[in-house]
Formats: C-alpha cells, sequence, structure tokens
C-alpha cells in the first residue's frame, strides 16, 4: 500500500514542547518496519513550532507571527535532525518537503511535487512533508496558506493517490461527544460519509502547541473520501498501532472513500 501518516505535534512532543523521545523513537522503528513490509510511506510531520518553543525555552507557543515563524524556522532544523537520525538506524533515507498553499494550488507547481514525491518513493526514501511555516503566514488567506497539517495530508494523499491517510493524534477517534467532557461519549467505528450530523460533532483545538482538532480532520477526510482513499484517525499515544491499521483491523475510527 501507499500510506500517508500525519502525525500531530501533541503526539509528537511533551506539553512543554520538548520532544517525547520514546514515542517518536517507537513510531520511526515501526514505519520502518512498515517499509521494509513492502509499503510505500509519507510522513507529514507537525512540531516544528512547538519544537522551536521548547528548544527556545519559551513559556508557550508564540502568541504573533513572527514569533510563530521563528519558532518555526528554529524546530524544523530539530525536528528533521531527529528524524535523519533515527530513520538512519533502520537505514531508510529521509527527505524534506515544505510546502506552502501556492504549492498545491498552483497546477505547474502541484506537478512538481507530485513528480518529486513519485521519484523518492521510486529510490525508496520517505519524504516527511510540513507546510513551510517561515513564510506560510495565516493573516494572508487561504490560497497562499493551508494552516494545518490535517487538510496538507489530505491534499498530498489525493495527489500521490494514495491508497490510506492515518492521522495520528491525542484523541482515539470521532465520538458522538467531546470524552473529555462527556463520560457518554462514544467511539463512532467508521463514516461512510461526511453529513451534517458528523461535522455537528466537531469540537475546537484540542492541543495548546498544535493547530488543529477534529474540525480540520473532518476537512481532511471530506478531501480523501471524494477520492476514493480511506482516513482513519486514531491516537498516536502508542505507535505501533499503525500495525493493526496496515492489517486492516478496527482502529479509531475509519472513514470509507467512494468507490
Amino acid at each position: 500500500m501507499r500510506i500517508v501518516v500525519k502525525v500531530g505535534t501533541s503526539t509528537l512532543a511533551h506539553a512543554g514542547g520538548r520532544l517525547n523521545i520514546r514515542r517518536v523513537e517507537l513510531m520511526c522503528k515501526v514505519l520502518s518496519d512498515i517499509k521494509n513490509a513492502g509499503h510505500q510511506v509519507i510522513l507529514v510531520s507537525s512540531g516544528a513550532i512547538g519544537m522551536g518553543t521548547g528548544k527556545l525555552g519559551l513559556p508557550g507557543r508564540p502568541g504573533d507571527m513572527p514569533g510563530k515563524q521563528a519558532a518555526a524556522a528554529v524546530g524544523q532544523c530539530e525536528l528533521m535532525y531527529t528524524y535523519d537520525k533515527l530513520f538512519s538506524q533502520y537505514s531508510h533515507v529521509v527527505a524534506q518537503l515544505l510546502l506552502t498553499a501556492e504549492d498545491i494550488h498552483h497546477s505547474g507547481h502541484s506537478a512538481h511535487v507530485k513528480d518529486c514525491l513519485e521519484r523518492l518513493l521510486e529510490w525508496n526514501a520517505l519524504p516527511i512533508i510540513n507546510e513551510n511555516d517561515a513564510v506560510a503566514i495565516d493573516e494572508i488567506g487561504i490560497h497562499t496558506t493551508i494552516g494545518e497539517n490535517d487538510s496538507l495530508s489530505a491534499i498530498v494523499a489525493r495527489l500521490v493517490d494514495a491508497d490510506m491517510l492515518v492521522l495520528l493524534s491525542d484523541i482515539d477517534g470521532l465520538y458522538t461527544a467531546d470524552p473529555r467532557k462527556n463520560p457518554d461519549a462514544v467511539l463512532i467505528p467508521r463514516v461512510d460519509a461526511i453529513t451534517e450530523d458528523i461535522l455537528a460533532l466537531a469540537g475546537g483545538t484540542g492541543s495548546s502547541l498544535g493547530s488543529g482538532g477534529m474540525a480540520t480532520k473532518l476537512r481532511a477526510a471530506q478531501i480523501v473520501m471524494e477520492a476514493g482513499i480511506d482516513m482513519v484517525i486514531t491516537n498516536g499515544e502508542q505507535p505501533d498501532i499503525l500495525y493493526d491499521i496496515v492489517d486492516g483491523k478496527a482502529v479509531g475510527t475509519r472513514f470509507m472513500g467512494k468507490d
């Protein structure tokens, strides 16, 4: 299979922004093993701003745009250094792609991005993608910024005709209510269509370090389902759950791509 895996900041880092070393090491080991089994993997990784916040010793995620850009510039170096070091232990080569919305929306640019990704996969490299947070600014608008990596991962999955998109988050999947507030909330194992009722279940941002929430994940689901691609939302606390997903076991919430 060709699998796009998106990992959120809350999975990669502790609450203070510092790298969750044990979890990231396990994730890289599992992804390497999945590649060794013959699957193609693209990793869309958040975490640049969060890791930059931690490395700079800031009290929290910067609130102003220049601060976010600066933290991203520092954190992206740390992020790729970590990935390169960990994947190299399992003899896998990583490649970095930093994208903006223009790279996606401009037909010529997106064709070049697709060609580059196809060649990297042909050469058995592991592409690691993030939005170019140092230059993509939310205030400019949707035509020049994507804003969060749930949508970016869905766009990438559609671009490369992936078989599956997996969103590793800080929640087990889509619930009938917010499980953090409602103990009676029930996990929804399968979604066949994004209806108004499903959209109404989306809450706000889940993590103080990240920029996504369930609403962005449902937007991602809409993108890939229309393209016939399945998507799974699951908790990234135990990255070896990826084995179960690849094996087709029921994990988290699975959004069924249209035939």
